[in-house]
């Protein structure tokens, strides 16, 4: 129970919408990680290939630009399992790392061409874990993420400890925050585009209530890191100078206190060292889905059933 463990939060910027660049700087990255003595590597939301910051800049009755980056947008999503993903496992198995990291992920199971905002797990052996398609994208995000179904909620029991996570603000779910607490979450991930305040203060809560050690990890990005060739970049991000996002990732003891950065305005990798008896003792005082909880008086369901696009229903006599 006193094993210390170093994990990372990767603040690093993708080659932006271009997969396999990106697929590449990732594996370069988990290399790094695993070179330091890390045990668990997480990226920032969206990640691959980068998220589309566009919905912010761009009036949702402005069709045609908004078509334009996200034909883009799907011919850079991946599809799991993919050749892109079996590149992330053989990083993470190579370097011995488990990896949290964020992808537009295209949903090969139905049409091909709606993209949802997923967390992927690889453990490290290579292997994936699972995945998780956020289940409320925010404001613009609406415009280009579907929503998830919530089937794909889960935590994993990984050699160093019981890791899972919610991506950006699905953080301020307070029922999602506590399914995760009643599944024994004791590194809790949280790959954002958010940063500042009070968002830092938010991870501070998450893991002080939690009583878990928190990784937020979020993309630093320059309008230099747009490639000129995108037509939106010069008709609506003229007023943008520098960084478009700071990043601002921080890694966070249970007991809410920032362990490290947050880091501003640069591409690096923060890293913790973690001692799991850190998380037990805190509980005695405060454990939200134990001695805390009361279901006598509360009942949360959470609702695990994937509900499929499409079923096909096959005869018996058919099938036959």
């Amino acid at each position: 129970m006193s094993r210390t463990i170093k994990i990372a939060a990767v603040q690093a910027c993708p080659v932006y919408l271009d997969r396999d660049a990106t697929i590449a700087k990732a594996c370069r990255l988990i290399a790094e990680v695993g070179a330091a003595g890390g045990e668990l590597a997480v990226f920032p939301e969206a990640f691959v290939p980068g998220y589309p910051l566009w919905v912010w800049f761009i009036a949702a009755g402005h069709t045609h630009p908004v078509r334009e980056l996200y034909a883009e947008l799907v011919a850079n999503a991946v599809t799991v399992p993919s050749d892109s993903t079996a590149q992330l496992c053989a990083a993470a198995r190579k370097a011995g790392v488990a990896v949290a990291i964020g992808i537009n992920e295209v949903n090969a199971e139905a049409s091909g061409t709606t993209i949802y905002n997923t967390l992927l797990y690889i453990d490290a052996h290579g292997e994936i874990l699972g995945k998780h398609r956020k289940v409320i994208p925010t404001g613009g995000e609406r415009l280009v993420w579907a929503q998830g179904d919530g089937s794909d909620l889960e935590v994993y029991d990984l050699p160093f400890g019981r890791v899972g996570g919610l991506l950006c603000w699905e953080n301020y779910m307070p029922l999602a925050r506590y399914a995760m607490s009643a599944w024994g979450t004791e590194i809790f991930v949280a790959p954002t585009w958010d940063r500042g305040e009070p968002w830092l203060s938010t991870m501070r809560h998450v893991a002080k209530e939690g009583r878990c050690y928190v990784v937020s990890c979020c993309t630093p990005m320059r309008k230099d890191d747009i490639p000129d060739r995108l037509a939106f970049k010069a008709k609506y991000l003229g007023a943008v100078d520098g960084w478009i996002n700071p990043g601002e990732s921080v890694i966070v003891d249970p007991d809410g206190k920032i362990l490290a950065g947050p880091a501003r305005e640069e591409e690096t990798i923060l890293y913790a060292e973690l001692d799991r008896a850190k998380i037990t003792g805190p509980r005695w005082q405060l454990d939200v889905a134990g001695h805390y909880a009361r279901p006598d008086i509360f009942e949360l369901i959470v609702h695990r059933r994937p509900k499929p696009l499409l079923t096909i229903a096959v005869d018996e006599d058919e099938g036959a």
